[in-house]
């Protein structure tokens, strides 16, 4: 009896056992998306020539939490046995991994606001705290087990560089916010400055050369003030470099000594079996590739803390700034959020919150001076090498070329001819040295570099529609003689629905080259991107929302399926005599659509226009174009003369609408979100790219007529 008991248990034992392997491989998952995440990042820091490694995909938030704590099972395992030297370095490279997952971290705090922060880092603390807990439990519990045991020391150490990783991301997560702060406001005193000087030039007379140098005075405040730039050049930060560079080190040291010691990475008497290989790959890839950002971190803040004139000076390299420590200074002084009616717990409590936030303080100012020490260590032995690479880039600067490129750009059109006025430009935090010449340099090629993209996806066939531009005559005469509403209410104006109703209009018209209606449906599409990009940016209210939702809803079934409503304009085109035959259709059509929906009643909607639905707003704006086009003459042109008229008529519209691009492009340079801010600018560069040649175009075509449509937002 107690035999087959004994049987039976085993046998259950072995199939809860089974899936275990499975388990470990879904662990070896989770930490192979880690590491192809911090890939990813290095790969696009790369790409962008970017070396402090900005956090793109790979950053503190609920997703990467999550999976770093499938990818740290082994380490909090305390049931299972791991004894085999595959089990303890799987053991090791997991907790090696949250430590280089947390250095990568570092930088995305800039790209959270205060309340994310706190969230992120308590969950975080959470994970940490669960890791080094259980992994002490293990160690007590078993140390004298584990003291012949190999990989008992790396465990040791690479949990300590968890805790230490962990506690240099609280301390620049207290910067964070108050370093924000201060850059904002040094970056709107700035701001203030540059407003008055675009004030006293009128937005339309800046030239492309104007608006480049423009941008590049933009691009240089948002990209020295950007927070991940600011976290990535901070001692802490290089603090945290040089624990990922040891501790990668660590993993390829007990890797390295288990091969010379015959040891081999197969044998494995854990329950996690076969699997614990694949988990031992998939973490030492994250832990190797993982250090190359907070390497190069560290690399970006020593260049930083060097002087040309010399080694910094022992009083600056220990000054604690105030932004270190500014938040939990406030946080002491605030009172108690507690509704507490006794005085005396009041005071008991306030008291006991300032002495916790005293030690903390210390702590702070600690960790900070600690840092600075290492970046003082790291500046004495780098300083040769950075010495060297200086005097290469000169040499390699005067044999390429004579001209830097901070300066390319002349006095007269941009108020910005030397380095010394871009590096006026120049954000920076109390106590931080003067950048780098190479890095402003660098950000400057950025800006030329994007404007450059953008050139290579100029809009050729709307810049061919555009040059099709009657000084906005067409479209002004055919608003001469504006058929009203269906309704008592004019709906808003709004430029796309008027193009797409127009470009509707004209492909639907016989005896026209296929040809010539496909030119004209890309141009339109190309120039749509454009068109609802300046009225998102004008419509700040979104005052016009639904009445841009038609237009787009609209142009689908256009550009998709040459419909309209439901009408095939192909089927239109054969079937019909003459253009005139076509503008009754549909104007018939148009008519029939909004005055099904008046006649019903009990639809609340009908009331106010900008609350119809997106298919009366069509057939409203259908109706109106159609009938000022068939009261337009008694003698209507032909068909083609009329698509050519048409065509005119288009491009007047969407010229009028690309007058606002230059006033698009200085509003996007005026981000107010200090994290959104880079990106921004970024899109003004590409922006100014791609439309160079359409500004030119317009500036030689615009004419009086063109201030009555402006007023449109």
């Amino acid at each position: 009896m107690s035999l087959t008991s004994n049987n039976n248990g085993g046998d259950v034992q072995r199939q809860l056992e089974a899936p275990i392997p499975w388990i470990g491989m879904y662990v070896a998952a989770a930490s192979l998306v880690c590491s192809l995440a911090m890939t990813a990042d290095v790969f696009y820091g790369f790409r962008t020539k970017r070396l402090w490694f900005p956090s793109k995909y790979f950053s503190i938030n609920a997703a990467t939490l999550s999976l770093l704590q499938v990818a740290v099972k082994l380490p909090v395992d305390l049931t299972t046995q791991m004894w085999a030297v595959t089990d303890r370095l799987a053991k090791v490279s997991s907790l090696i991994l949250v430590s280089t997952a947390m250095g990568n971290f570092m930088t995305s705090l800039g790209s959270m606001n205060d309340k994310e922060i706190l969230l992120n880092v308590i969950a975080l603390g959470i994970l940490v705290i669960t890791v080094i807990v259980n992994v002490c439990i293990q160690i007590i519990q078993m140390r004298h087990f584990l003291g012949n045991r190999e990989m008992y020391l790396e465990e040791i150490i690479a949990t300590f560089s968890i805790l230490v990783l962990f506690v240099m991301l609280s301390a620049s997560a207290i910067m964070v916010p108050t370093a924000k702060r201060y850059l904002e406001m040094k970056y709107q005193e700035r701001l203030k400055e540059e407003e008055e000087i675009e004030k006293s030039a009128e937005l339309e007379k800046l030239t492309t050369d104007k608006l480049r140098a423009m941008i590049r005075k933009y691009w240089v405040m948002a990209a020295t003030s950007s927070p991940q730039f600011v976290i990535a050049r901070s001692v802490t930060c290089l603090t945290s470099g040089v624990i990922c560079l040891l501790i990668a080190f660590l993993l390829v040291e007990a890797q390295a000594r288990m091969a010379i010691k015959g040891k081999t990475f197969s044998k494995t008497d854990s329950n996690y079996a076969w699997s614990t290989i694949w988990i031992v790959l998939a973490q030492s890839v994250g832990g190797i590739v993982g250090t190359i950002a907070p390497a190069f971190r560290w690399l970006t803040a020593v260049n930083f803390g060097y002087s040309e004139k010399g080694l910094m000076s022992f009083k600056n390299a220990f000054k604690i700034e105030s932004y270190w420590t500014q938040m939990l200074v406030d946080w002491k002084e605030s009172p108690l959020p507690l509704e507490i009616g006794d005085r005396k717990w009041r005071k008991v409590l306030q008291d006991v919150k300032g002495l916790i936030l005293n030690f903390v303080i210390r702590v702070q100012m600690l960790i900070v001076l600690s840092s600075k020490l290492v970046q003082l260590i790291s500046v004495c032995f780098m300083s040769r090498i950075i010495l060297c690479f200086h005097c290469i880039t000169r040499l390699k600067n005067k044999s390429t070329s004579g001209t830097s490129d901070i300066h390319v750009v002349s006095e007269s059109e941009s108020g910005v001819n030397t380095e010394q006025d871009l590096t006026r430009y120049v954000l920076l935090l109390e106590g931080e040295v003067v950048q780098p010449p190479e890095t402003l340099k660098n950000i400057c090629n950025k800006v030329d570099k994007v404007i450059k993209m953008g050139k290579k996806q100029q809009p050729k066939n709307l810049e061919t529609l555009l040059l099709k531009v009657d000084n906005f005559s067409s479209w002004t005469e055919m608003y001469d003689y504006q058929v009203p509403s269906l309704h008592s209410q004019e709906p808003p104006n709004c430029w796309s629905l008027h193009l797409v109703t127009l470009t509707t209009i004209a492909i639907a018209l016989p005896n026209i080259p296929i040809q010539r209606t496909s030119w004209l449906l890309t141009s339109i599409n190309e120039g749509l991107f454009y068109v609802k990009l300046i009225e998102k940016v004008l419509d700040r209210n979104e005052v016009r929302l639904n009445i841009r939702k038609a237009a787009g809803a609209m142009w689908v079934d256009v550009e998709l399926y040459k419909k309209w409503m439901r009408i095939d304009l192909d089927e239109l085109s054969r079937k019909s005599r003459n253009s005139k035959e076509v503008l009754q259709k549909l104007s018939e059509q148009a008519e029939n659509t909004v005055m099904e929906f008046m006649t019903n009643g009990k639809d609340c909607r009908i009331k106010d226009p900008l609350n119809w639905p997106l298919k009366v707003i069509s057939a409203n704006s259908m109706y109106q174009i159609t009938r000022t086009m068939l009261h337009e003459s008694e003698n209507p042109l032909m068909d083609e003369g009329l698509f050519n008229q048409l065509s005119t008529t288009i491009a007047d519209v969407m010229a009028a609408c690309l007058t606002h691009l230059t006033r698009i492009i200085t509003m996007k340079c005026h981000q107010n979100s200090i994290e959104e801010r880079e990106k921004s600018v970024h899109q003004a560069a590409l922006l100014l790219g791609k439309t160079e040649e359409i500004l030119h175009i317009l500036q030689q075509r615009k004419g009086q007529s063109l201030n009555r449509e402006i007023s449109i937002y």
